[in-house]
């Protein structure tokens, strides 16, 4: 016979149990969506920072490299749409592959300006312009990181039934199409004077 300290018990066991991990689930679910809302706008920091570095390397090259002036004008294009494209992460990454491909460009091209390639300011901006890659990288596979975690939680049982009661979607990562230009762009040579 049962007594009333297990049905209290079995009570406990059977409705107190799963209330208290949805409730764990539910606060996790929302912990994960507030970090990835941040890992992307520190990410949308670094893209911000390489935006208002680009009228300066512009502005710097067009003295010196006369010959690329298409290039500085596509580019100056494609910041000016990345600048406007401040969506999701979906919506960026053809704009902002086209940018990173235009900028992986104009460097190799720089490379036949010696005069250029000596000025203080290019180097300058050069410097900056690395290291803002280095920026962004980081914040990319840092938010990219968290909408990983994010999504295990959300596309794994049991959490997932949680998740989609909820309204929880699947998040979307953010990708450069280019890599290898990514990869130059961030690891741009030395110029030694």
């Amino acid at each position: 016979m049962l007594t009333i300290a297990m049905i209290g018990c079995l009570i406990v066991l059977f409705i107190g149990v799963p209330i208290l991990y949805w409730i764990v689930t539910y606060n996790s679910l929302v912990r994960g969506r507030n970090r990835c809302t941040e890992s992307w706008s520190d990410v949308q920091t670094e893209l911000k920072r390489r935006y208002d570095l680009i009228p300066a390397l512009i502005k710097v090259v067009k003295g010196y490299a006369r010959h690329e002036r298409g290039l500085l004008e596509r580019i100056v294009e494609l910041r000016e749409e990345c600048v406007k494209a401040t969506g999701s992460p979906h919506e960026q990454e053809g704009v902002e592959s086209a940018l990173v491909s235009a900028m992986g460009q104009l460097m190799v091209r720089l490379e036949n300006y010696p005069d250029l390639k000596a000025s203080q300011n290019y180097l300058e901006l050069q410097k900056q312009l690395a290291e803002t890659e280095d920026r962004i990288q980081a914040s990319l596979r840092f938010y990219n990181a968290n909408i990983r975690e994010m999504n295990d939680r959300v596309l794994s049982f049991p959490s997932k039934v949680i998740a989609s009661f909820h309204g929880f979607p699947e998040l979307e990562s953010f990708k450069v199409a280019d890599r290898e230009v990514a990869e130059r762009m961030k690891d741009m040579p030395e110029i030694e004077l």
